[in-house]
């Protein structure tokens, strides 16, 4: 079934957008909610006309949204969450609790912006934000375990640690590898040949 929206629908498209849906979900949901109306040959000439005639504000929309982004650089939030002894939170950390972090950053933002699902366990996360249908913005997050949660804070902590030291111990033993590498490269090199 092909249709034209009348409004943004999260997940499917934009207000004036012409779509192709399976027909249960066109005739069931769609079309009565009043959210889109069949794209007959007259409907899409009408909202093509439409869409020239609202060209500017579309424009101006879509600079407002960039002009928002500027305000998402280098912005990184952290989120207390409740912790189980291990690193799973109780219940999850969704837009509500990213929305009022934003807000403590003096940065306003509708949760249905967010196309980020609730995330469940405690670490480094992103975030991305719809600002506009053509512009989006990530922002990345850390949870972490709440004061009321102190040894899954204090496991948090003795991981993460444990984490930077394989990294770094990681990163010293390819460097040593590449060391003998060029040693041995060297030593083929000075090799006399008969």
């Amino acid at each position: 079934m092909k249709i034209i929206l009348k409004q943004d629908v999260q997940g499917l498209g934009y207000k004036d957008d012409i779509l192709v849906v399976k027909d249960g979900y066109g005739r069931n949901y769609l079309l009565p909610q009043r959210m889109a109306v069949l794209a007959t040959p007259k409907a899409i000439k009408a909202a093509e006309e439409e869409l020239k005639q609202r060209a500017k504000k579309i424009a101006k929309a879509k600079a407002d949204a960039e002009e928002k982004a500027k305000q998402f650089e280098g912005v990184s939030l952290t989120i207390e969450a409740r912790v189980s002894d291990g690193q799973n939170i109780y219940g999850s950390v969704g837009p509500a609790q990213l929305v009022e972090a934003l807000a403590a950053k003096g940065i306003t933002v509708d949760a249905k912006q967010f196309t980020t699902k609730g995330v469940k366990v405690l670490g480094q996360h992103v975030a991305t934000i719809q600002l506009h249908k053509e512009v989006a913005v990530e922002v990345p997050f850390e949870v972490i375990p709440d004061a009321d949660s102190k040894k899954a804070a204090e496991e948090y902590a003795a991981q993460k640690k444990a984490d930077k030291e394989k990294e770094a111990a990681k990163a010293a033993e390819a460097e040593a590898a590449e060391g003998e590498e060029a040693e041995a490269e060297a030593a083929v090199e000075e090799t006399p040949t008969e």
